[in-house]
């Protein structure tokens, strides 16, 4: 059951995603977080990496979409300058909101990966419906506290995934 937590790919931000290993891997689609995995959580509107990023991605002939628990004015508000699909109070890690991010793009859930900074949420969600997931690190240590209390449990999931991936190695 804890392997459902397990991201298929760990990196240290979105900029760092090899969109060549994403077309081997059969991707044709990314759902998006948007706190602390475009911008921090703080940030209103997409900054300059994360427009520029989104229009390589989007150049490279995949499809977006963000999926966000936060609210509808949080979101729309970031989607100002991307203009990419878009589901606010996704209640991840339910499926219905990344099911539906797929069926916006018009693909199915194993040409999918989504990206997000939390494996409770993204990944867990992500996991749930067979989509490719990725785990990028936080960009602002400044987080409300519930996050800061998941991040707790999520450093004992992340070490037995370490630990697991090691034993692989050998």
């Amino acid at each position: 059951m804890i392997e459902k937590f397990y991201p298929r790919l760990k990196i240290d931000k979105v900029q760092d995603i090899e969109l060549n290993m994403l077309t081997k891997n059969k991707i044709k689609g990314l759902i998006l977080d948007i706190d602390n995995t475009l911008v921090p959580e703080h940030v209103a509107e997409a900054d300059k990496n994360a427009v520029e990023w989104i229009a390589k991605v989007k150049n490279a002939g995949f499809k977006v979409c963000i999926v966000s628990n936060a609210s509808e004015k949080r979101v729309v508000k970031f989607n100002e300058k991307l203009q990419v699909n878009a589901i606010h109070k996704a209640s991840k890690p339910g499926s219905r909101a990344f099911m539906k991010a797929a069926r916006l793009m018009d693909i199915k859930a194993e040409e999918t990966a989504v990206i997000g900074d939390q494996i409770f949420t993204d990944i867990f969600g992500g996991n749930r419906v067979n989509m490719f997931t990725i785990l990028v690190k936080p960009i602002d240590k400044r987080e409300v506290i519930y996050v800061r209390a998941k991040r707790i449990a999520e450093k004992y999931v992340l070490a037995k995934h370490e630990k697991l991936l090691s034993k692989s190695k050998r």
